[in-house]
């Protein structure tokens, strides 16, 4: 059950109960709000925000894209998601919900007169897909529904919209028996999972789809980030899901689902079916960095 103590909307912190929207609030009805999902670590020097001005950024980009003229600056989100940390007091890792949206008292799908509002939540929240999934893996189904195509939709925007087909993507896969599922573009090749950028190795080659039919992800940017600090070749080119069924090891990257090895991807077992070295190697680099274990990578955190 999420919880917390506060909340921060349109300016304030409120507390966790107070924190609720009038039936007729637009977004609700529409769809259109964007957001962002950001991780706070518990550091050896306490809470610290990953990539928070990155996440902060593409937060008012998607705004932009959606036409949603946010009320605050880029530093006073910053700042907001800081002080909620602050007001919590969490002694665990944290999850950051900012949500930029519309809010109540317009109607109809004209929405420029609709009021923009700003709210930011936060809480403790571990392994997005499971503590176990870390190390052995998860089961990956490649969707019946297509990633939203770009002749009709957004992708770059991170927004609430884009997200219903991987809402009933994600159900399909765990009503089959999946844990995930994995997402084809409008060509035939892979997107993108859920909530997640897909990552294969091949022959000791590191390959991810460049971002035509996705979000571009900051935790991509990350390993692709660590592939070359490990000496790991790169390739951004597109997969076909024969390809990746043969993939000596495969894993999703995201910000809530960290480096999450796949170790089955409708039911052709990846690799040796556990979790490979080179998926280790990455994984372990990833989590020196946001556990403030990497001077090279400092800046990427903001200490609470």
């Amino acid at each position: 059950m999420i919880s917390a103590d506060k909340i921060w909307m349109d300016g304030k912190l409120v507390d966790f109960k107070d924190a609720t929207l009038h039936f007729l609030t637009h977004s609700l009805h529409y769809g259109n709000a964007v957001f962002e999902g950001t991780r706070a670590y518990k550091t050896d020097k306490g809470l610290a925000i990953f990539r928070l001005e990155d996440h902060t950024r593409r937060l008012l980009e998607s705004a932009k894209i959606t036409l949603l003229d946010c009320p605050f600056s880029q530093k006073e989100l910053e700042k907001a998601q800081i002080d909620l940390l602050k007001a919590n007091g969490f002694k665990n890792n944290v999850y950051i919900r900012p949500l930029i949206f519309l809010g109540d008292g317009v109607m109809g799908l004209y929405h420029a007169k609709a009021p923009v509002r700003v709210g930011i939540a936060a809480w403790e929240w571990g392994a997005y897909l499971g503590e176990e999934s870390l190390e052995k893996g998860i089961k990956v189904k490649i969707s019946s529904f297509m990633r939203n195509s770009v002749k009709s939709c957004m992708g770059k925007a991170k927004a609430s919209a884009n997200y219903l087909n991987s809402q009933i993507a994600k159900f399909e896969a765990i009503e089959a028996g999946y844990e995930e599922a994995l997402m084809l573009d409008e060509e035939g090749f892979i997107a993108e999972g859920t909530g997640e950028c897909f990552f294969m190795i091949k022959d000791g080659i590191l390959i991810t789809p460049p971002n035509d039919f996705s979000l571009k992800s900051i935790t991509q940017d990350t390993v692709l980030k660590i592939s070359q600090d490990l000496g790991i070749t790169t390739l951004r080119q597109r997969i076909s899901r024969d390809e990746a069924y043969t993939a000596d090891e495969a894993f999703f990257t995201g910000t809530a689902a960290e480096i999450t090895p796949i170790n089955n991807i409708d039911a052709r077992i990846i690799g040796s079916g556990l979790r490979g070295s080179i998926t280790k190697k990455i994984q372990d680099a990833y989590f020196d960095i946001v556990y403030g274990r990497n001077q090279k990578y400092t800046s990427m955190l903001t200490y609470i």
